[in-house]
């Protein structure tokens, strides 16, 4: 149990490092509310139907989150280390999420309840920026995704995941990241080829 404790402080800090920095005391509160979870591969992680009530800060792993359209399952977002995620509307709203959250791999997160994150925050100026950095990274990415599936080609759409998520396209399998950039199997395929000979 003390090695998690340990982790639990690790990860705190690690937090604090990418989003806030931190006082020793606001430290200890952020590690107090932070919930280790594991999670096997092809374990649901959220299920539709389910209300999202955390913020999910992945320490390792990979996960995907999809729904369901004319009985095809839709990847929505591809989530690896040292990333966040959530079912924002769900969150904010506090009602049954159409999304479900999926394992690709062993992973291993750390849940942050946003009750009790919105109570903390209210008393430590610093957790308050960490809880407002979380919710504009997590805007930023869904309008990077957005307007990519809108003005880009399929070769550029591809090039740029590249660029910004590199593990997640070596680790995802391939159906899900054509899944992702709104293409088929087939046509990723092709631009992967291309891309390669272009490389």
């Amino acid at each position: 149990m003390k090695e998690l404790v340990n982790d639990t402080r690790d990860i705190a800090r690690e937090l604090a490092r990418k989003y806030s920095t931190m006082t020793h005391d606001e430290l200890d509160v952020l590690e107090s509310i932070l919930v280790p979870m594991k999670f096997a591969k092809g374990q649901m992680i959220l299920s539709e139907g389910e209300t999202c009530r955390h913020f999910y800060y992945i320490e390792r792993g990979l996960i995907r989150q999809f729904y369901f359209k004319n009985g095809k399952q839709i990847t929505e977002h591809l989530g690896e280390d040292r990333t966040i995620f959530m079912c924002i509307e769900s969150l904010f709203r506090e009602e049954p999420t159409r999304l479900q959250v999926e394992a690709l791999e062993p992973t291993q997160v750390y849940a942050l309840p946003k009750q009790k994150l919105e109570q903390v925050a209210l008393h430590n100026v610093n957790i308050q920026i960490l809880y407002r950095k979380i919710l504009e990274e997590s805007l930023i990415t869904s309008q990077i995704h957005a307007d990519l599936v809108r003005f880009e080609t399929a070769q550029a759409r591809y090039k740029r995941m590249c660029k910004l998520n590199p593990q997640v396209v070596l680790r995802a399998p391939l159906v899900y990241i054509a899944s992702y950039l709104q293409m088929t199997p087939e046509t990723l395929s092709r631009v992967r080829s291309s891309t390669l000979l272009d490389d």
